[in-house]
């Protein structure tokens, strides 16, 4: 199973604090601390969990099933991003393009097939305003 992009940040943010408390990383150099507080965190989390559990228990994996998961996921981002003042940035926005593509290629999908169909270069850029 992939690492979920939530268990990183929380894990760059722990690093960063320490760093800044024991001196050896200025705070204006700690730019987790800033990228993922801890509700957004939270909050973005929350969503990515129910996608890959969705995901998982598509039986079988339509097109249709596919991309109704992907819609949700990507509808719940949004309301993350509009609840925290439009905070999913460029380097965010792509790892959560990425990371939505990467649940499916994990579940067996195969998304450079499911793209082609669709017509898309990715699967969040429908419904995606992050």
């Amino acid at each position: 199973m992939i690492e979920r992009l939530t268990h990183r940040w929380r894990r760059e943010t722990a690093e960063q604090e320490a760093a800044v408390a024991a001196g050896t990383m200025p705070r204006e150099e700690a730019y987790a601390l800033t990228f993922f507080p801890p509700a957004f965190v939270a909050a973005v989390d929350a969503a990515l969990e129910a996608y890959e559990r969705e995901v998982a228990g598509l039986r079988p994996p339509t097109d249709e099933a596919v991309w109704a998961a992907v819609e949700r996921v990507v509808e719940a981002l949004n309301d993350v991003d509009s609840a925290f003042d439009h905070h999913i940035e460029t380097m965010t926005r792509e790892e959560l393009s990425e990371y939505i593509e990467d649940v499916l290629a994990d579940a067996g999908i195969d998304v450079e097939a499911l793209l082609e169909r669709r017509g898309v270069d990715e699967a969040a850029g429908a419904w995606r305003d992050w």
